[in-house]
């Protein structure tokens, strides 16, 4: 077997307008496409990142809490690289989201840090 890319990336979330307003407004994400699914009652929407279509936001009727700390298996977190972190750390702070401080990973010696979604979703930034 071959594996081509990672496709996309499925988050559930508790509150879709809030969540949607993060991952499009706050973070950019484009939106490729919008579906509501009526037996399910639920939305589905699905957003590009860096031009190409890799996450879906899914809302369900009262989905469990994601466990988080202490860490359990699973996904641990989603990076998204960016090309100057300092200018992405302050576009979101300046949108209210709450950043860890930057720090250089020891072996790529790149700087990252960490923030979360609207649901405690880790999600980190990693400089190009």
């Amino acid at each position: 077997m071959k594996l081509n890319k990672i496709h996309h990336v499925a988050i559930i979330c508790s509150d879709y307008q809030k969540s949607k307003r993060f991952y499009v407004d706050i973070l950019g994400l484009k939106v490729v496409m919008e579906t509501y699914r009526e037996e399910r009652n639920s939305y589905k929407l699905d957003l590009a990142v860096g031009g190409d279509y890799q996450i879906e936001l899914f809302s369900f009727n009262n989905p469990p809490e994601r466990t988080s700390y202490p860490e359990a298996r699973g996904l641990r977190h989603l990076a998204f690289e960016v090309d100057d972190i300092e200018e992405a750390v302050i576009e979101l702070e300046a949108n209210g989201v709450g950043m860890e401080p930057v720090r250089i990973d020891p072996v790529t010696e790149k700087r990252f840090t960490f923030f979360a979604d609207p649901d405690g979703l880790p999600l980190e930034l990693y400089e190009k």
